[in-house]
C-alpha cells in the first residue's frame, strides 16, 4: 500500500505549474545571493592584490610575495573579537595544512594579545599583526572575516567576506591552481 503522502508528492512533482514557481522562486533565491555577494565585494580590491608585509605573533617577518612558493594563497583577515572568525577558524588551520595562508589578525592587540588569543585557541596558523589597522585599510578590508585567494601572479582571483567553509576555500585554491590566467 502506497503512503498519501507519498501519492500527493508524486502528484506535485508530475504539475508544470508547480516546477515552474519552483523554477522561479529557484532563480530568485540565486539573484538574491548574488546582489548580496556584490554588495558585500564592494570596494574590495581587484586584479593586482595591494602589497602585504609584516610580522607574525611568532617574530617572523614576512610578505605575500613570499610566501606564495608557486601555489596560490589564501590571505585571511579576521580579528579576535569576531565571532564568525572564530566559527571557522578551524577552517583556516585545515586549509594551512595543504596551502599557504597568510593570516592576518586585524585590530585585535599587540603581538602578544594575538599569540594569546592562538595558543588558547589551540592554533598553530600564525598572523601577522595589524593593530592599527593599516594593512587592512590598504586591502580595503572593512569587515572580518574577509579573505582573498592570490594566484602565483599576485593576481586577486576571488573575494570572500563572511564565513568561508574550509570545502569551499580549498575549492577556490584548487580552481586558481587549475586554471591559471
Amino acid at each position: 500500500m502506497t503512503h498519501p503522502r507519498l501519492i500527493a508528492i508524486h502528484a506535485a512533482l508530475r504539475d508544470p505549474k508547480r516546477w515552474k514557481r519552483w523554477a522561479l522562486e529557484a532563480l530568485l533565491l540565486i539573484a538574491i545571493v548574488v546582489a548580496i555577494t556584490l554588495w558585500q565585494n564592494r570596494g574590495l580590491p581587484e586584479g593586482a592584490a595591494p602589497p602585504l608585509a609584516g610580522v607574525r605573533n611568532d617574530g617572523v617577518a614576512v610578505s605575500l610575495a613570499g610566501m606564495q612558493q608557486g601555489r596560490p594563497t589564501l590571505v585571511a583577515f579576521w580579528a579576535t573579537w569576531c565571532p564568525v572568525c572564530r566559527a571557522e577558524e578551524g577552517n583556516i588551520e585545515a586549509v594551512a595544512r595543504d596551502w599557504p595562508v597568510l593570516s592576518v589578525a586585524m585590530q585585535s592587540g599587540d603581538a602578544e594579545a594575538v599569540d594569546d588569543h592562538l595558543h588558547g585557541r589551540r592554533l598553530s596558523v600564525p598572523a601577522v599583526i595589524d593593530d592599527d589597522g593599516d594593512i587592512a585599510e590598504l586591502w580595503r578590508v572593512k569587515s572580518v572575516p574577509t579573505h582573498f585567494i592570490v594566484d602565483t601572479q599576485g593576481i586577486i582571483r576571488f573575494r570572500i567576506v563572511g564565513y568561508a567553509s574550509e570545502y569551499g576555500l580549498r575549492a577556490r585554491l584548487w580552481w586558481v591552481e587549475k586554471f591559471p590566467l
